[in-house]
């Protein structure tokens, strides 16, 4: 166990000032902090945190698709690396907190264990991935994936954005995808420790200072389309219509019901409707709707999803109307390592934080790493539950609290070289 930890005030202060300085990296006019893979904004950010790490005394260096990565280097290069950060990219009028608050905890927590305890045992590094979020490209987790070896920058680099812009055309005109550059692929990890807000009122509701992540959920999703008859509104009796508008309403209210008969942690979701013609006087002949189904574990979340799509063909086949199904996610859900579980447990109790072992619902770039080397993920709450908003906010303190346990973590492993 670390005998010293980071001063609350002094800390409160270098986060606060590190993230107000990184949300004024944004691209537009909204309100809030909108960064998306390739743009201006994440290019000034990503520089700009290289700076940070250069003057806290680290190593950098950004791989092929702009991963930026802070070293401090271990005495023993044979034990591996001990990784700690997320994201830097944010969905369009984002907080100033989801993915930027582990990279700025990470930075500050290593700064303070290299002056405090100078060379680790293990080399330790901070990551800023670039993309985690799918904002701009059809395609998610871009920086964790790439390290990973779930995506190929040579071979993934044709999906085009809105406006048809090419991915591997983003990339390079930033000064990225080019083979001179360091390798994505890391084949050199220790462990993994993401530090993350909970983008849930969990904790808050429940009066914890931290969240110790058991699972990441599994997720489903699906594109579903309902066709009836467009017609006369005033014309056409309500016996003899083939109405999509109150076919999707219906399945949508089925589909609340069922979820909450299951109970926690499944949720299922539909987020997008959409509606032809879209016109007031007129039946609506198609609805498109998205359905969204979580769970932290795989057997329901498969069974739940089976049971969600037999009730959608079921009241669309009574109603007379055509379905359409279209499946385009699926992830199993991610434990975390139970040795990293168990020890954020402990600090947390040897600090005397409340905490509380929880599910993730929100994806993270934990997710992927969780399949190359022991991860772990750490909470703190997000006042009333809310992200990928502007009113994003989690308390000071709070924060200084998420670097404390982090800090621990990583001493523990990169200077005590605790065995996993």
């Amino acid at each position: 166990m670390i005998s010293n930890l980071p001063e609350t005030n002094e800390m409160i202060g270098e986060l606060t000032r590190l993230l107000d300085e990184l949300a004024a990296f944004s691209d537009g006019a909204e309100p809030g902090v909108t960064r998306l893979l390739y743009t201006p904004a994440w290019s000034k950010a990503q520089r700009f945190l290289a700076d940070k790490m250069a003057e806290a005394g680290l190593e950098t260096r950004f791989d092929a698709v702009g991963n930026l990565y802070g070293r401090l280097p271990g005495t023993n290069p044979d034990a591996g690396v001990v990784l700690t950060g997320s994201h830097i990219d944010t969905v369009r009028s984002a907080g100033k907190y989801d993915g930027a608050y582990g990279i700025v905890a990470g930075l500050a927590a290593v700064a303070f264990l290299k002056k405090m305890h100078g060379s680790p045992r293990r080399t330790l590094e901070v990551v800023s991935f670039c993309e985690e979020e799918g904002s701009r490209f059809p395609l998610a987790y871009w920086g964790s994936g790439n390290a990973t070896g779930v995506y190929d920058w040579r071979k993934d680099g044709d999906r085009a954005d809105e406006e048809g812009v090419p991915l591997r055309e983003a990339m390079q005109d930033c000064g990225f995808g080019r083979d001179d550059l360091a390798e994505c692929r890391r084949t050199d990890l220790a462990a993994f420790v993401e530090l993350h807000i909970e983008q849930g009122m969990v904790l808050e509701r429940m009066e914890k200072r931290i969240g110790v992540v058991e699972t990441i959920v599994g997720q489903r999703r699906y594109a579903i389309t309902l066709e009836g008859a467009a017609n006369h509104a005033g014309t056409t009796p309500m016996t003899m219509r083939q109405d999509a508008a109150a076919g999707a309403a219906e399945c949508i209210v089925r589909l609340e019901a069922l979820a909450s008969q299951w109970g926690e942690p499944l949720v299922a979701t539909v987020g997008k409707i959409e509606a032809q013609p879209n016109t007031p006087n007129v039946i609506a002949g198609t609805v498109d709707f998205s359905l969204d189904i979580r769970h932290a574990d795989e057997w329901r979340l498969n069974a739940f999803s089976e049971l969600a799509l037999s009730e959608i063909e079921r009241i669309a086949v009574r109603r007379r109307l055509k379905h359409r199904i279209t499946p385009w996610l699926s992830t199993k859900p991610v434990p975390m390592n139970p040795s990293l579980t168990r020890a954020t447990e402990r600090i947390c109790q040897q600090l005397i934080l409340p905490y509380r072992r929880m599910v993730s619902g929100a994806g993270h770039d934990a997710q992927l790493l969780a399949a190359v080397c022991p991860t772990a993920m750490i909470f703190v709450p997000s006042k009333a539950g809310i992200s990928h908003s502007p009113h994003e906010f989690t308390e000071p303190r709070m924060l200084a609290d998420g670097v404390s346990v982090l800090a621990s973590m990583l001493y523990e492993l990169a200077y005590e070289e605790q065995r996993i």
